[in-house]
């Protein structure tokens, strides 16, 4: 399973590294709080539905203005065409309209020709399989990461025990709501 949190971070990961890279090839150097591309980095990886019209023409008119090729808007276009992927899960996971949706972001990433959006293209054919259980399903594997994030907390906080026992004792304490229960009634 793939959860909706992650494929927005890559899509959003790739806006950035064509920001980053489009800034250092117009100006040899680090994007600056000048730059409009730089300024409205935030605006980038906003949701759509998130800004408001406002924001987003000026967003969308600094960029064309500094970016004469287009790629940081075709990034955040495709980061957007993801998004519409995964709003299928909405809609009931409809097969037809998530292969339609698909086709639609992994043509627009190809057709770009940008090399971070063919990468992110990649990486979401690659997954597809996961992708669509998550669509049609709408199941994430959220709950396992925020067990595994719970783990690790708990090991970098005992900083190391010596019996495996109790470490697992602890462990268990802190993911088991039961246990949890089971000690405030007693104390």
């Amino acid at each position: 399973m793939v959860d909706h949190f992650h494929l927005v971070k890559l899509a959003n990961d790739a806006v950035t590294k064509v920001r980053r890279r489009v800034t250092l090839d117009l100006r040899d150097r680090r994007g600056r709080k000048i730059d409009p591309e730089w300024a409205s980095r935030r605006r980038l990886l906003q949701a759509r539905e998130r800004l408001s019209e406002k924001n987003f023409v000026k967003m969308w008119n600094a960029i064309t203005d500094e970016d004469p090729s287009g790629q940081i808007l075709s990034a955040r276009i495709a980061k957007e065409e993801l998004r519409t992927v995964l709003s299928t899960v909405r809609s009931r996971g409809d097969p037809h309209l998530a292969r339609h949706r698909l086709h639609r972001f992994l043509a627009w990433c190809i057709d770009s020709q940008v090399p971070e959006l063919m990468a992110q293209a990649g990486t979401v054919d690659t997954w597809w399989p996961e992708i669509n259980a998550f669509i049609t399903t709408g199941i994430t594997n959220a709950r396992t990461e925020g067990y595994n994030r719970l783990v690790k907390q708990v090991k970098r906080a005992a900083c190391g025990f010596r019996n495996p026992a109790n470490s697992a004792r602890r462990i268990r304490f802190h993911c088991t709501r039961k246990q949890r229960a089971a000690t405030r009634t007693c104390s």
